[in-house]
C-alpha cells in the first residue's frame, strides 16, 4: 500500500510539474492537474493540502535533480579548473531546463512562501560550499591563486545568478551554448591581458 501511495504522489509531482512549467505557479489550477493526472480534486486533496505544497515538492524534486547531476558530473573529475567549468556548465543547463525550480528562486511573486526562502538559502549554501571546495583544492593542487576560496565562491555564484536572465533570455549574443561559454571564460581567465 505505501509503495502505490508513493508512485500516486510521484505522478501527480511529474504532472504538476509539467502544468507549472508550461503555466507558470499563479495560472495552474488544482482542477487542472487532476484533469491531468486523471484522478478527482478530493483524490489529489488526499495526497497534497494545496496548490503551494504541490508546487513545494515539484520544486523540492527538482532542486535534488541538479544536485545530484552535478555531483554526478563532478564526482571523478580529478583538475579542479576542469571540475569547476563542469559545475558552471551543467548547473546553467539545468537551470535552463528546471523552469519551477527557477521560478522558485527568482520570482518574486513566490517570495511569501516560506519554503521558497527556505529552499532558497539552503540551494544558495549548498552551491557556495560546493564551489568553494573545488576552488580550495584547486588551491592545494596550486592550480588556483586565491586568497579565499569562501569570497570567491560567493563573487562566482552571484555571477552566475547575475548573468541567468541573459543568458536564459536574451536572444542577442548568440545561442544559449555560446553565451555559456563566454561566461565561463570570463569567470576564468577575466578582461586583463596577461
Amino acid at each position: 500500500m505505501l509503495v502505490q501511495h508513493e508512485e500516486a504522489k510521484l505522478k501527480i509531482i511529474e504532472t504538476a510539474r509539467s502544468i507549472f512549467s508550461h503555466y507558470g505557479f499563479k495560472k495552474t489550477t488544482m482542477e487542472e492537474i487532476a484533469q491531468a493526472t486523471r484522478k478527482g480534486k478530493s483524490s489529489i486533496y488526499y495526497y497534497f493540502e494545496n496548490k503551494e505544497d504541490i508546487f513545494k515538492a515539484v520544486v523540492e524534486k527538482e532542486a535534488e535533480e541538479i544536485r545530484t547531476e552535478l555531483h554526478k558530473k563532478i564526482a571523478d573529475v580529478e583538475d579542479p579548473i576542469e571540475r569547476l567549468k563542469i559545475y558552471i556548465t551543467v548547473r546553467m543547463r539545468k537551470f535552463n531546463k528546471l523552469t519551477n525550480f527557477y521560478s522558485a528562486i527568482k520570482s518574486d511573486y513566490l517570495s511569501h512562501f516560506e519554503f521558497i526562502e527556505e529552499i532558497r538559502k539552503s540551494y544558495d549554501l549548498d552551491e557556495v560550499k560546493a564551489i568553494a571546495g573545488i576552488i580550495q583544492d584547486g588551491i592545494e593542487k596550486g592550480k588556483f591563486t586565491i586568497d579565499d576560496p569562501q569570497l570567491s565562491a560567493i563573487a562566482i555564484v552571484t555571477a552566475m545568478k547575475g548573468l541567468e536572465v541573459p543568458i536564459f533570455v536574451s536572444k542577442e549574443h548568440g545561442n544559449f551554448e555560446v553565451r555559456l561559454n563566454n561566461l565561463i571564460n570570463f569567470l576564468f581567465y577575466g578582461i586583463v591581458k596577461r
